[in-house]
């Protein structure tokens, strides 16, 4: 790694005004619109948003997984270890990815090759970027799927993937990520397909990982009870853009932008013992194949007022709190 990756107080990965857009019978999608931010080695940074926000096509990006075509990076930099992912060719990520960077994938259907065993496929990816001998491998391909709560660990490693369950694929894909020790996991909903009991393993599991290696994690979920447990920052996405940046605590306790403040109000309060009903956003997203002129969540926002309509927001500091961003034009409460 170069001396960016060396330097404790350089982010050790800097994401730079990226934009991705997809080509559609409709138009262009603009899958991201102009996202920035950083994660720095050790740090859990939670990126949160309904389903086409832009969460996952953000790290796809990055990771040079966006097909080409029809989806295209319009601009933007995403700087690791003094190098931009965005401009290296596929074999020179083909070194970083599962190496330096790996991904847990939203689908392990998709994810697994269905053609080779799970031993296949966890040991080539060691050997190749671990130099591992064959043997070693296979020792270390056992260790992780026991890691990952899986029984027999090494009786299943000659197992297809479509003789494990949707969880059981899951904890594969999530020992395959793990198994090279990367500087930066990218953890798209971990934890879906799991039970609330394995999902607790699985994040102390990636806890523990952080805590030995100083591992960055960028964790991509909707569950934003895993998100309080977990992040240390928190990234909200709406229509392709952060809309709210923060650490934790002051997102959770004071939300700045009307959309967090919807997602929250979402959420059953099981400290209260009045069955009160779930509130919900109202209307729908915009169509992200049309041009979005002023703030791109004004239709559905209570607090809208006549500049939402023609001025988008920038992420601007919130009650002289430079660690805590929002893109709104009207201030919450603290």
């Amino acid at each position: 790694m170069s001396e960016q990756a060396t330097d404790s107080n350089a982010p050790i990965l800097s994401v730079d005004d990226l934009a991705v857009s997809f080509k559609t019978d409709e138009g262009m999608v603009r899958a991201v619109r102009g996202v920035s931010f950083d994660v720095h080695g050790g740090e859990t940074v939670a990126i949160v948003g309904e389903s086409g926000s832009g969460k996952s096509v953000t790290n796809l990006a990055m990771m040079g997984l966006v097909p080409k075509p029809p989806g295209r990076i319009d601009r933007g930099r995403a700087m690791f270890g003094g190098r931009d992912l965005l401009t290296l060719s596929d074999r020179e990520l083909q070194t970083i990815r599962g190496r330096h960077i790996a991904m847990i994938f939203q689908d392990p259907m998709t994810a697994l090759n269905p053609l080779m065993t799970v031993e296949q496929q966890l040991t080539e990816m060691t050997r190749l970027h671990l130099g591992l001998t064959r043997h070693e491998a296979r020792k270390q391909a056992v260790d992780m799927l026991g890691l990952v709560g899986i029984t027999a660990p090494e009786k299943r490693l000659r197992d297809y993937p479509h003789q494990f369950s949707g969880g059981m694929r899951q904890r594969v894909m999530i020992a395959m990520a793990l198994s090279c020790e990367p500087e930066l996991l990218i953890a798209d909903e971990p934890t879906t397909a799991l039970d609330v009991t394995i999902q607790a393993q699985i994040m102390e599991l990636l806890a523990d990982l952080q805590h030995r290696k100083g591992t960055a994690i960028v964790l991509i979920t909707h569950d934003l009870g895993v998100v309080a447990g977990v992040a240390d920052r928190v990234m909200v996405m709406y229509a392709g853009r952060i809309v709210e940046k923060s650490d934790v605590r002051p997102l959770f306790a004071a939300p700045q932008h009307p959309y967090t403040i919807g997602l929250l109000g979402s959420l059953p309060n099981v400290e209260s013992n009045r069955n009160e009903p779930l509130l919900a956003i109202p209307g729908q997203p915009p169509d992200m194949s049309q041009a979005v002129v002023g703030c791109a969540f004004r239709d559905r926002c209570s607090h809208a007022i006549e500049q939402c309509r023609t001025d988008d927001p920038m992420l601007t500091a919130r009650h002289g709190k430079e660690d805590h961003l929002a893109a709104c034009h009207v201030e919450m409460p603290s």
